[in-house]
């Protein structure tokens, strides 16, 4: 062995400079996941605000006016032996979240969430999601779902009959209990796929229509099978 053979390694100047800034962005990303842990775990007011869009991902919040419209349907009548879903909503999640804040525990139904961004998975609710997989989920939440909402990420006819198969088979079976509510918010040139793709299942459009924080070029639908204080079919 050589003499060379026991001298340490050293880094250039710019591979210390790489090395610092990557180890500042994972400590910068590490507390901010446990900031957002924090505040999932309080009974404090929650805000969608905390997780950023990213419009990559084809995230794009509801208004705050929108999501408690749309979670306050969700919850009507719903008692504690029910289980709503939310499929690709976290802002319609969070805004379930700090309405249930009021209730006790043994008037709260369960909530599930499944959503592909793994910053949600600071909620114990959270499942990881991916529509090109539609049934690769926990078994137990299999036919479990009374009440649902889905916004499927992409206006696409591959994205949305893929987010519907997810829909009927996280729903319970028929007869198992009151029919299932169904809320499908998404872009209105999905109206006739939507209507064809849940039609056994009682949707309609409706005259409600979902806005978002930032605003959305692509004119959005809510399709439901129940009318409600907040909207009627069209």
């Amino acid at each position: 062995m050589s003499d060379s053979d026991d001298e340490p390694i050293t880094l250039s100047s710019h591979a210390l400079e790489a090395l610092r800034a990557f180890e500042a962005e994972r400590e910068e990303h590490q507390a901010k996941f446990q900031r957002l842990q924090a505040e999932a775990e309080s009974n404090s007011q929650l805000s969608i605000d905390t997780f950023a869009e990213d419009w990559n991902e084809s995230q794009f919040w509801y208004s705050d006016e929108t999501a408690n419209t749309l979670a306050t349907e969700l919850l009507r009548d719903a008692t504690s032996d029910m289980t709503i879903g939310v499929v690709s909503a976290p802002s319609v999640f969070v805004a379930l979240k700090n309405i249930l804040r009021s209730k006790s525990d043994d008037e709260k139904p369960k909530l599930v969430l499944l959503e592909h961004d793994n910053r949600f998975g600071v909620f114990p609710e959270f499942s990881f999601y991916d529509f090109q997989q539609p049934v690769k989920l926990p078994g137990h939440l299999k036919g479990s779902i009374d009440r649902i909402i889905c916004d499927p990420p992409f206006l696409s006819e591959d994205c949305q009959t893929k987010a519907a198969l997810t829909v009927r088979w996280l729903l319970k079976p028929t007869g198992a209990g009151p029919p299932p509510r169904i809320i499908v918010c998404t872009g209105e040139r999905m109206e006739s796929l939507i209507l064809k793709l849940y039609r056994a299942l009682g949707i309609q459009t409706t005259a409600f229509e979902p806005k978002h924080t930032r605003g959305l070029s692509n004119e959005f639908y809510c399709y439901a099978n129940f009318e409600c204080p907040s909207w009627k079919w069209r």
